[in-house]
């Protein structure tokens, strides 16, 4: 006997399909929320860098290229400086002053000595904040080593400056009314692809003229 067609109906509930249905989009979302925020990701790094260095963020300073229009001003404040070296560097990095007491809105040149300890050409980059992390809008660098790549000869000891002054504005910031003490903060990190300079024209010729059989 041939059996009749089954007709199948539906008996899950409406308020189970609904339940269904949001959970569907709300996984449809968060799978598009993922997908952005990994798209993102890639501007991430340049934008925080951007933020940090236009609002002080995080104690980042800030880069002058010349004094402040006001001048200094009577109130004095006392700056440290810390330095530190990242594991694989082979590198000595001292200041040569640890603390110097400067009129806000005074220019000051320091030093930091850096000594290449290894037996073979090295490089480095150097990463800076200052502390407390509220003053880094305030902490103005004219000259630095940390805007470029160091490359150091096997021995090699040399002098980096730092020309700085603190903004005379942070006398507007009542927050700091108190402060007393900034610390300028170094560490050198090692660079494992550094950029291939090119040479001057004069080492050039040079070059050209040593490879030249002698006449």
């Amino acid at each position: 006997m041939d059996r009749e067609p089954t007709i199948s109906q539906d008996v899950t509930p409406k308020a189970v399909r609904r339940g269904l249905g949001r959970d569907a989009l709300v996984a449809s979302i968060c799978g598009g929320v993922v997908a952005l925020m990994v798209g993102a990701s890639y501007a991430a790094v340049p934008f925080y860098n951007w933020f940090c260095r236009a609002t002080g963020f995080n104690g980042t300073t800030q880069v002058a290229t010349s004094a402040p229009a006001t001048g200094p001003i009577a109130r004095k404040i006392a700056v440290r400086f810390d330095s530190n070296v990242a594991p694989g560097l082979p590198w000595k990095f001292v200041p040569e002053q640890t603390e110097v007491e400067v009129n806000i809105g005074q220019v000051t040149t320091i030093y930091y000595t850096v000594t290449n300890q290894a037996a073979r050409t090295t490089s480095g980059q150097a990463a800076y904040n200052v502390a407390p992390l509220t003053v880094g809008s305030y902490f103005e660098k004219i000259n630095c080593f940390c805007f470029t790549e160091q490359t150091m000869a096997p021995g090699e000891k040399r002098e980096m400056p730092v020309v700085f002054y603190v903004d005379p504005s942070i006398v507007n910031d009542h927050d700091n009314d108190g402060l007393g003490t900034i610390t300028l903060s170094y560490t050198f990190y090692p660079v494992k692809d550094p950029v291939v300079k090119p040479l001057a024209s004069g080492d050039d010729d040079k070059r050209k003229g040593n490879l030249q059989p002698p006449g």
